[in-house]
């Protein structure tokens, strides 16, 4: 059994690090590069960057704070926002990172998926996912749609089918951030993430709600997660990286220790 990860999440607005509740009400909080430096030092599995406004903004992604963020690391460490082209994924690469993470562009270009995971191989490309729940209809019969911009457009696309594309495409890996649960620390969206986890064979990583170590492992064993993005659990210091493997460990999660 592969062991379970805990991965930090760095939203940056105009190169600060940001934190929002449900996408909105979002606010400046510290130094990403810094932020990311402690992590490290603390254990952290993995880290993944988020350019926020990027998409929405219509620009690119603010590579000078992937590099400085790269050189601070020796983690995996994966980037996202304003990646359009296979082009736009190759200067995040080269700046650092390990793997590219696609969202709003992908929905609107599949293809970008298939071309990045043959150019990149599909270990390098993860398929972000924001997730807002609705009412079930015939168009989107799990209950949970795809959003895109930075949760500004609902897209009509049901989550667990466009889970399952973004496979057939060449994703290696998935990330489902739960809009409902953003930034609430009330926990993860646990049927949607199993819903997707039980559809899909590959990597599934939780985002969105987590507030305790217990809620990681609700989404790790309920969830049937790979993985448990944490933002504000670690960003306000509420716990630390430690903490949090401690205690998973503690009830029988395989984890990997500092």
């Amino acid at each position: 059994m592969l062991s379970k990860r805990i991965i930090s999440c760095l939203d940056v607005r105009n190169g600060k690090l940001a934190k929002s509740v449900k996408f909105v009400d979002t606010r400046d909080i510290g130094d990403p590069v810094a932020q990311a430096q402690k992590y490290y030092r603390d254990g952290l599995d993995e880290l993944v960057f988020y350019d926020i406004t990027a998409s929405s903004d219509q620009r690119g992604i603010m590579i000078d704070v992937v590099r400085r963020v790269a050189e601070q690391v020796f983690i995996p460490f994966s980037v996202g926002g304003g990646l359009r082209t296979v082009d736009d994924c190759a200067l995040v690469l080269l700046a650092g990172a390990e793997k590219i993470n696609v969202n709003s562009a992908a929905v609107k270009n599949p293809q970008l998926i298939a071309d990045a995971s043959y150019a990149f191989g599909a270990q390098a490309v993860v398929l972000s996912m924001d997730v807002l729940r609705v009412t079930p209809t015939i168009e989107i019969p799990s209950g949970y749609e795809i959003v895109i911009n930075g949760g500004r457009s609902a897209m009509g696309l049901d989550a667990v089918q466009w889970a399952k594309r973004g496979e057939e495409l060449g994703a290696g890996e998935l990330v489902i951030n739960s809009i409902d649960a953003d930034g609430t620390k009330q926990g993860y969206e646990l049927q949607l993430t199993r819903l997707i986890a039980e559809a899909v064979s590959i990597p599934v990583i939780a985002s969105g709600g987590g507030g305790t170590p217990e809620h990681i492992f609700d989404v790790l064993t309920e969830g049937k997660a790979d993985a448990a993005l944490v933002a504000s659990m670690l960003h306000y210091a509420e716990y630390s990286v430690a903490q949090i493997k401690a205690y998973l460990q503690g009830r029988g999660i395989k984890i990997r220790m500092a």
